[in-house]
């Protein structure tokens, strides 16, 4: 589950930092115009987070625990959010309802600017965002995903449909884009079609092992957020 244990400021600076950097974009955006925005003072931002960039390192581990309950949450109240159409496009959908998450999938650089060289842990975090050939082979066993395909070039083209869903609007012109709804639905339709076995396959049991990913994944960034915390003490 997302933390709630943080002070109600440090929430308050983070929303405000979220709000900024998404808008305005990392470089463009001071720890003045954070407090500004937040209602409290530099120092009082200080007393949380020692730099800009340790600032957004919060704000990602954050934001990267948001998607994941989003995620898991969609999952859940779709019967077809088992199969491998079900889990990609509610992915997509956790994916594109955050804005950082999305720039940070995206790579890009408007938001993100000088922050892409100064988080440590960055790689680590957009790497949680791949389809894992492994994840493909555990849902072939469940019967979720055909028994006939190649797990690791399943997964690179699944990668590159949501990179590419994520960085189309730098290729092509915003109107001769469909909305984004029909995009994800039809994504999804094509996956079903093209990898889901004869029958509809297992969702239920496609659903338990997305849930352990989710699982492994929140425990991954519990830890991370620890490291740093630990790193401040």
């Amino acid at each position: 589950m997302v933390r709630t244990d943080r002070p109600k400021r440090e929430q308050a600076i983070l929303n405000a930092a979220l709000s900024l950097f998404v808008h305005y974009g990392y470089d463009k955006t001071t720890i003045a115009d954070i407090a500004a925005k937040a209602g409290v003072s530099k120092g009082a931002i200080y007393l949380h987070f020692q730099s800009k960039t340790e600032l957004f390192n919060a704000l990602l581990l954050r934001e990267m625990e948001v998607y994941g309950e989003s995620w898991l949450k969609l999952i859940e109240a779709d019967p077809k959010g088992g199969t491998i159409g079900g889990m990609y496009k509610n992915m997509l959908y956790a994916l594109t309802s955050s804005p950082l998450i999305s720039a940070l999938f995206g790579q890009d650089k408007k938001v993100l600017g000088n922050s892409l060289s100064k988080l440590d842990y960055q790689m680590r975090a957009t790497q949680g965002q791949s389809i894992r050939h492994e994840f493909i082979a555990m849902m072939q066993k469940a019967d979720a995903i055909r028994q006939d395909v190649d797990p690791q070039v399943t997964a690179h083209i699944m990668d590159m449909l949501g990179y590419g869903l994520i960085s189309m609007d730098r290729f092509k012109a915003e109107q001769d884009i469909p909305p984004l709804q029909d995009i994800i639905e039809g994504i999804a339709d094509l996956m079903d079609r093209a990898l889901t076995p004869a029958g509809g396959g297992n969702s239920e049991a496609g659903k338990v092992i997305i849930k352990q990913l989710a699982e492994t994944t929140r425990h991954q960034f519990e830890k991370l957020e620890k490291e740093k915390r630990s790193e401040l003490t």
